[in-house]
């Protein structure tokens, strides 16, 4: 990695492995933190979620392979994304735990077809999924939107240098 002009960091002495140097630049990416669930329930914190589209309304995320949650989103047809303000750090925190049933005590109602949708939480939607490709050790989905809601003002949580933050706006 070449060190940008403006920078203050040294050069590096040795060249790093692709995954460390992506590991350490995106520390420094704030990333909004999501809870993406399935029908089961299952579901895991994620901070990949982006949108796609706009006509038609496609929206994705990315789930390591040999995650938890990846035999989930091989087989659902549809998933529901929940956007957490600072108040869900907690929420974000327990479906980001391995060996814990991430629903017990987290109030959520299903859609008829048992996709579960978090009490709570800034925004949901839920979508269809249109595609499903692995890509390096991840498995990218993406999906078509087909309800959703927003549940008023909320600081956004964001993911940064390793832990939970807040998103306030600048001025």
């Amino acid at each position: 990695m070449t060190a940008l002009p403006y920078s203050d960091a040294p050069p590096p002495s040795v060249a790093p492995d692709g995954a460390d140097l992506l590991r350490e630049t995106l520390r420094r990416h704030a990333a909004g933190v999501t809870v993406i669930t399935f029908p089961g329930p299952v579901g895991f914190t994620a901070t990949s979620f982006t949108s796609v589209s706009l006509r038609p309304a496609l929206v994705s995320f990315c789930v390591g392979v040999d995650a938890s949650s990846a035999p989930a989103a091989r087989r659902a047809d549809r998933f529901a994304v929940h956007m957490l303000g600072t108040a869900n750090a907690g929420l974000a925190s327990r479906f980001a735990c391995s060996g814990v049933d991430r629903f017990a005590s987290v109030p959520w109602w299903a859609q008829a077809d048992g996709l579960p949708v978090l009490y709570g939480v800034a925004g949901w939607l839920s979508a269809r999924i249109t595609l499903r490709q692995t890509v390096g050790d991840h498995l990218l989905v993406v999906g078509e939107v087909d309800s959703g809601a927003t549940a008023g003002e909320a600081t956004a949580l964001v993911h940064h240098n390793g832990s939970f933050a807040s998103a306030h706006p600048l001025g």
